[in-house]
């Protein structure tokens, strides 16, 4: 008889145990779940994807330094910039004190010296410096020269990643435009969009990156604001054809390795969608190099061979929500590159653009 109790209260007991057990468990679940839950401002912000190729035709801030060349003098040649200490990247903003304007006022400053010491003021790591350069006459240019190569404006092609529905504001490409001898990011004063027709597709092969080509509309169809590490920004006059209305944005933190797929313009046929794989997800990283890329769909490798320049902003939906754009190829198999989170892009758009 008490051993019958003993054995009911143990069997209490334990399942009494089990209840406290269960209960803790759900309440650290809970507890758990709430507090690693990641917040964001752009939660239930919804954009429309682009996927529309775009032309963009802009200034330089300033007169920037591209390279050096020599000048074939009677004494030899001769590299008057270099030997001053003048660097590729160098922003070149007045010239004894007179302001050039672009590369041809340049090039009449340097030859109307005659020879004589000029004071280059230039911009170099968001810095002011002063360098004394004498320029040397060309026997075979007849007029004085600096050996110096430079570049005031720029153009290119990309791909629209998404479009504010109310304002017509957008981003693209995922990441900055820079200058091609450089490598850094180009400063810019003004700039506009066109729209492009595209005229064919240079394929990507290892070792060589493919590209889109087009011809650039004859008409402005908005202005550029920004250029930023994470995409160029700015505003269309009108908003432009989209296969979609305006989607959920995908936060960082609900992306997923998986299926996706990404919307850009190819040809005549407009904007098309070409199914991918998204892996290797940083969900931390702010740049736009957030996650890799891999092409699955077989149209867009016989196509275009994988990712090529001129993608670069094509947009990214998983689940119906806009994961980010695409920014970057792989050198050695164009099928695959990286991707930009969406969140990074929004925040780096000019504020005046919100």
């Amino acid at each position: 008889m008490i051993e019958n109790k003993n054995k009911r209260l143990m069997v209490r007991s334990v399942c009494l145990f089990l209840c406290m057990v269960l209960a803790l468990s759900v309440f650290f679940a809970v507890y758990v779940g709430a507090s690693t839950k990641v917040s964001s401002k752009y939660e239930g912000l919804t954009l429309i994807p682009g996927g529309q190729a775009f032309g963009v035709k802009f200034n330089m801030a300033g007169i920037v330094v591209v390279g050096f060349c020599d000048v074939d003098t009677k004494n030899g040649k001769i590299c008057p910039a270099s030997s001053a200490g003048l660097r590729e990247g160098d922003i070149i903003t007045a010239v004894d004190g007179q302001t050039p304007g672009d590369t041809n006022g340049l090039i009449a400053i340097i030859d109307q010296s005659k020879g004589k010491s000029v004071n280059i003021t230039l911009i170099r790591a968001g810095q002011e410096k002063n360098f004394k350069i004498s320029p040397q006459y060309s026997v075979s240019e007849n007029k004085y020269k600096a050996g110096i190569c430079v570049r005031d404006s720029g153009a290119g092609i990309g791909t629209v990643t998404y479009i504010y529905p109310e304002t017509y504001s957008f981003a693209g490409l995922g990441h900055g435009i820079c200058n091609a001898d450089s490598g850094k990011l180009v400063q810019m004063t003004r700039g506009y969009i066109t729209d492009v027709t595209v005229s064919g597709v240079k394929r990507g092969v290892c070792g060589v990156p493919g590209e889109i080509k087009g011809v650039f509309g004859t008409q402005k169809t908005g202005t550029l604001v920004g250029n930023t590490d994470c995409g160029v920004y700015g505003m269309f006059s009108n908003c432009p054809e989209c296969v979609s209305g305006a989607i959920p944005i995908c936060l960082r933190s609900q992306v997923r390795s998986g299926k996706a797929y990404i919307m850009c313009t190819l040809d005549d046929d407009g904007i098309q969608k070409y199914d991918i794989e998204i892996s290797d997800i940083k969900h931390d990283e702010k740049g736009s190099k957030c996650f890799t890329v891999t092409v699955k769909d077989q149209r867009l490798i016989d196509k275009t061979g994988g990712i090529v320049q001129g993608m670069s902003g094509s947009p990214i939906i998983q689940n119906g929500r806009l994961v980010g754009a695409v920014t970057h190829v792989m050198i050695n198999n164009p099928t695959v590159g990286y991707g930009i989170f969406v969140e990074n892009m929004l925040d780096n758009m000019p504020e005046v653009l919100r």
